[in-house]
Parts: C-alpha cells; structure tokens; sequence
C-alpha cells in the first residue's frame, strides 16, 4: 500500500508524462487519487502538469473543500468527485485532452465500433457524453449515466476522463483511448471498417471476465453495428 508521499510522487511523474506526450497543454487537465474514502489527493488549479512538485498538491474531502495544501484546488474536482461516488472500485481519475481522441469528441463521434480485440478487452467502449461546461455539475450530470458502466469516456467538445484500480491503471486507460482513435482514424480514412462480430465479442467478453472479475462488458456493441457508417449523425 503506498504512502500519501508515494502517491503524491506517481502523480507528478504522470503528470509529466501526459505533458510529454502532448495529452495536456499550458495548464490542461487533471489527476487525482482517493487516499481515503473521504480524502481525494488532486492536482492544483492553474498549474502545468509538466511543471509540478508534490507539495503543490491539494487534499479535498469528498465535497471538494480544501483539507490540505497552499493552492486551490482544479476547478473539475466535481468531475472526479462524481466518479468515486458512483465507482467504489477506482481509486484514481485522469482527465486529460488526447488530441486524437478529443478530435473525435470535438466531431461528436464515439469510440464505440469494436475493430481492436486488445480495446474491447480492455475497456469495453469508449462512449460519447453530452457536453458539459467545464468547471460546473453540467459536466458531472453529463457523464452520470456512463460511469457505472464504462472505464473511459470521451467528453463532447472537451476531451476525456479514464478512471481505475490506481492512478497508472487509470494512465494507461487513457493511452488505450489516444491509441484507438488513431487506429480508428486511419481506418476511416483508408474508407474501410471491419468491426468484429458478435460472436468474436461474445468470446472477448469471456475473456475479459476471466482476466478482470467484476469489470463491465462490451454489452453496448451489438450486431446490428456492422451496417453502420464509422460516422454517426
């Protein structure tokens, strides 16, 4: 089990790295861990997430005040709060903007078509949520209905969140969710699609519950998605 420090460090050091790897820009996004089940440890307002050091970050409790820390707190805290509420199994959030990825929530498209075996295992789907204003219960309201089933969500106009067991888990969802939007963008623009079939579904299913008991399915993808465009109006 990690230490207030220790989670303190892992967040700086992700931070870094959604900053490296351009999922962030300036002052973008946000990261937090619940150390306790009233106490959240999250990224301060303001502030680069390239740029941090432990100590700039901040303690709120489960209303988002302040408990601990100089800096105030990300002004998306309430989007965080939300999924811990409805989600008693994560530990960690990641807000971030992948520019792939929030190219598609700015186009108003889901990553939902199942064409890579390893994403369906992993998160299922990527859904849509209505936008929601930054900063404001809009966006919380906006994702509500999808967190109870969904480890990752892209947010209309915005960007996206990805939530797990612990703040790499939750990282690494957020990689899954950049690299599939290229991978469906290079299928859209080479004009072809290949869903997988229900059946093929079916089996990953399978294995998804043998290698994460307890976790949601693909249960959204069905059949009847093989005659429709990658495009949804």
């Amino acid at each position: 089990m990690k230490t207030e420090w220790e989670h303190r460090e892992e967040i700086v050091r992700l931070g870094k790295l959604l900053h490296e790897r351009f999922f962030v820009a300036a002052t973008d996004g946000n990261l937090s861990v619940r150390l306790e089940e009233d106490r959240i440890l999250c990224t301060p307002t303001g502030m680069s997430k390239g740029m941090m050091a432990p100590g700039d970050l901040v303690t709120v409790d489960m209303r988002g005040r302040v408990v601990e820390g100089a800096r105030n707190v990300s002004s998306e805290i309430g989007l965080h709060l939300l999924i811990y509420r409805l989600r008693p199994d994560v530990s960690a959030v990641v807000h971030a903007h992948p520019p792939t990825a929030t190219g598609f929530a700015a186009a108003g498209v889901a990553l939902d078509q199942p064409l890579v075996s390893e994403v369906v295992i992993n998160l299922g789907a990527i859904p849509l949520a209505p936008y929601g204003t930054p900063g404001t219960p809009e966006l919380g309201a906006s994702i509500e209905p999808l967190v109870p089933m969904y480890d990752a969500i892209l947010l209309a106009n915005h960007g996206a969140v990805s939530y797990g067991r612990d703040l790499l888990n939750a990282f690494m969802k957020m990689e899954t969710v950049e690299h599939f939007a290229r991978i469906a963008l290079t299928a859209h623009m080479l004009g072809r699609q290949c869903p997988l079939t229900a059946e093929q579904i079916r089996q990953l299913g399978d294995i998804r519950d043998r290698y994460f008991a307890g976790a949601s399915r693909p249960e959204d993808l069905q059949s009847e998605r093989e005659d429709k465009p990658f495009r949804r109006n």
